[in-house]
């Protein structure tokens, strides 16, 4: 499996109360607040896979603090990612049924989590039954969001996938539009189902064509993107 060389499965120590206590007061859902005050308090090292693909678990993981990449393997160990998430956000509810892991996660910095058992989260929604339509609304979101990623992979070229994917992330800073995250060329591949070569070559003619600016793996949009390449 592609995971295999991040070797890293075990947490560090579990954090102090006091900075769990900050981090679980700073979640903007009094409802998701009290979840995750129920919940075991584990940090984890960067690199670490916390949610393997294929396992069985019966655990959510609300994020507290930093951020985490989902993926998936297929043949050949070549990676896809399905999605990225931080504060504010949980991972792991797709195995609430009692089946198997859909995607493996892994920490991408330094990640603060509340561990919450599927006997946990019972309890909460029959307290909360409110969060019940909000776990599966979020289970919808990201749903919809895979298909589109399937469609996008089925009907757009590499190019049309990469220019959807510049067009989605950028946030607005200092007057110009910046995809907020580091990304590298291996990283937009994996996320675009694409070779790293391809994405190289591209971004080298969109530098070229002033479309974008690259500094630092800080991607800015200079122009729109052409519709085609």
């Amino acid at each position: 499996m592609a995971v295999l060389p991040y070797n890293a499965r075990l947490p560090m120590a579990t954090s102090s109360a006091p900075e769990a206590g900050q981090l679980i007061a700073a979640l903007a859902e009094p409802s998701l607040r009290e979840l995750a005050a129920r919940g075991r308090i584990q940090s984890f090292r960067k690199d670490v896979v916390i949610i393997q693909e294929g396992d069985y678990g019966d655990t959510l993981y609300v994020l507290l603090a930093g951020r985490v990449k989902v993926f998936a393997t297929g043949e050949n160990d070549r990676e896809v990612v399905i999605d990225t998430h931080g504060p504010g956000e949980y991972v792991g509810e797709m195995a609430l049924d009692g089946g198997p892991r859909s995607a493996s996660v892994i920490t991408l910095e330094p990640t603060v989590c509340s561990v919450v058992t599927r006997v946990t989260l019972r309890d909460h929604i029959t307290q909360h039954p409110d969060f019940a339509f909000d776990l599966l609304a979020k289970v919808i979101r990201r749903a919809r969001r895979a298909t589109m990623n399937v469609k996008n992979l089925a009907l757009l070229d590499v190019y049309g996938r990469v220019a959807r994917l510049l067009n989605d992330l950028p946030v607005e800073r200092e007057g110009q539009r910046v995809v907020p995250e580091r990304l590298t060329h291996q990283d937009i591949a994996a996320r675009v189902g694409a070779s790293r070569e391809m994405i190289s070559r591209l971004f080298k003619d969109l530098a070229t064509g002033g479309y974008i600016e690259v500094q630092d793996r800080l991607i800015a949009l200079k122009k729109p993107l052409p519709p085609a390449w």
